[in-house]
């Protein structure tokens, strides 16, 4: 098999309007995501995944691959592999994000609440902070173990509420019987867009 960077350097992306399209990638590598700064492939044949920035984000794979570093001695991170100007490898995590979670109606417990407590405690005493913190990011093993991914803004500097408010409805709403267990995509979507929309001008009215 080709190297990391070799498997990095067969991708291709085309700018499509204000989107970005996977145009081109090697038979090694199979797509299974992507986000507003890059896409993730797995690595045919092996445990690893390679995630690799869109070219007006590829600053970040330095900066996340630092971040990994400093998590690595932490077990609800994954653990980094190489990184490269525009890329990173990383463990392959299988399992559910509670976001899937919540759409297929699996129980979210409350001992994986307290386990992405830790998590996100123990990257504050590497000196980190925790943002960007959201249902996709977050998986649960088949062995029922947190692991947090997407860890690319733990350095920023402003305070970032998602983590608090995620948690306070699963204490409000979310743990008692009456709170249904599975809700439609198209909900969680439409939750996570006023939320974000009412965030930003939250943030507005602060400056």
């Amino acid at each position: 098999m080709e190297s990391f960077s070799e498997l990095a350097s067969s991708i291709k992306f085309n700018r499509k309007g204000t989107s970005v399209v996977l145009n081109d990638l090697n038979k090694n590598l199979l797509f299974i995501g992507k986000g507003r700064s890059a896409a993730v492939f797995k690595i045919l044949s092996t445990s690893k995944v390679m995630k690799v920035y869109y070219p007006r984000f590829s600053e970040l794979a330095c900066e996340e691959a630092e971040i990994y570093n400093r998590l690595s001695k932490i077990p609800y991170y994954p653990k980094l592999y190489e990184s490269g100007t525009n890329y990173i490898v990383i463990d392959y995590i299988p399992g559910e994000t509670l976001f899937n979670c919540l759409v297929k109606g699996v129980t979210i417990r409350s001992s994986y609440i307290k386990e992405i407590d830790q998590a996100l405690m123990l990257a504050k005493q590497e000196g980190l902070n925790p943002s960007d913190i959201h249902l996709r990011n977050i998986l649960v093993s088949p062995g029922g173990r947190i692991k947090i991914i997407d860890v690319a803004r733990f350095k920023q500097t402003k305070e970032c509420s998602q983590w608090v408010h995620l948690k306070m409805a699963f204490e409000r709403l979310y743990q008692y019987s009456f709170f249904p267990k599975k809700i439609p995509k198209y909900l969680l979507n439409l939750i996570a867009f006023f939320y974000k929309k009412r965030y930003k001008q939250f943030l507005l009215i602060q400056k």
